[in-house]
């Protein structure tokens, strides 16, 4: 089974490891069959993952209504957590985190994943122009009616942390967080230790890149967004496999594959990070999965981060629009 977690010093008990649901309707390409989805989701929650993520922007709307029907069975036994914050709800339109704006999504969110409360509810980008204790206080209200547990921020920067924070305590904030990006070690990592914030780290497997399964000729379906990420051109595609390399080098002394040690790396940097990885395959899960059980000692870590610290990743992680939207 997979080991629980807390998230910082809010009480919220997760799987170690949860499941990103995004690429099952949104983003990597055409959706899955949805009874696959659903045998896929259910899969996981069989072998101990108990918290899962969404949003109302994923399809739109499709990926929460499938994690709704997945879930039905066992809702009281999971952690779902989704996300408000872009105008009717389209991540390729503007921004909308207005209190109605939010109070809206609660409702139709509610309705789609066919609950009466939100266990995690995150503004997916800063608005800014809407300030963010604006934000806070909307959320804290629906906590307050008990529509929703907790509240979390998504890429969000230190300074928007803290003031969210003082008005409604942050529960997690979900940001990008992997070997093949390390930014948030930087100035968010210290910041969330210090207020008891949990860290939930999405594409922790760098969009499939840290798995080995990606090469310079790999080939995306034209819906995949990462044609659009300058990191996943060919070329840089090819300078980047060395760390590839390095983790398929020390994953095999271990037993392992790349994508668990890049896993159990991210679970060996701080008891309160619980990384989503995401698949619409039944057998990457189950690889994910192994990775909760893989413990690295802290000279494994070390002699990770020695070398990895000698490969310079090479390409933007987000092209310039979505740049934008993050870290403020």
């Amino acid at each position: 089974m997979i080991p629980k977690r807390i998230l910082g010093n809010s009480g919220l008990e997760v799987s170690a490891l949860g499941l990103g649901c995004m690429g099952l309707s949104f983003g990597y390409g055409p959706a899955i069959d949805k009874q696959e989805a659903i045998k896929l989701i259910r899969a996981a929650f069989d072998a101990g993952i108990s918290f899962f993520d969404t949003a109302e922007c994923y399809g739109p709307f499709t990926n929460e209504e499938l994690l709704g029907e997945a879930l039905a069975p066992f809702r009281d036994k999971v952690v779902i957590a989704t996300k408000f914050g872009f105008e009717d709800g389209d991540s390729k339109k503007g921004l909308d985190s207005s209190p109605a704006r939010i109070r809206a999504v609660t409702e139709a969110s509610l309705k789609r994943l066919k609950t009466d409360y939100i266990d995690l509810f995150y503004q997916h980008r800063v608005d800014p122009n809407v300030p963010i204790e604006d934000v806070a206080g909307t959320v804290k209200e629906l906590i307050k009616e008990g529509k929703v547990k907790h509240f979390g921020l998504s890429e969000a920067g230190v300074e928007t942390i803290r003031k969210a924070h003082a008005v409604q305590p942050v529960t997690a904030l979900q940001s990008e967080y992997s070997l093949f990006f390390r930014e948030p070690e930087k100035e968010i990592i210290p910041t969330l230790e210090e207020l008891g914030i949990g860290f939930v780290p999405f594409s922790p497997l760098g969009k499939g890149f840290l798995t080995g399964a990606i090469n310079e000729n790999t080939k995306f379906d034209p819906t995949d967004f990462r044609n659009t990420v300058p990191r996943f051109s060919e070329e840089n595609r090819k300078a980047n496999q060395a760390l590839v390399a390095l983790l398929k080098a020390v994953a095999a002394e271990k037993n392992a594959t790349p994508a668990q040690l890049s896993l159990a790396w991210l679970l060996a940097q701080k008891p309160w990070i619980a990384p989503i990885p995401g698949t619409t395959k039944l057998h990457r899960l189950q690889e994910n999965i192994g990775a909760a059980t893989l413990t690295l000692s802290a000279e494994d870590v070390q002699q990770i981060d020695m070398a990895a610290s000698k490969i310079r990743i090479q390409g933007a992680r987000y092209p310039d629009s979505l740049q934008k939207r993050v870290g403020k």
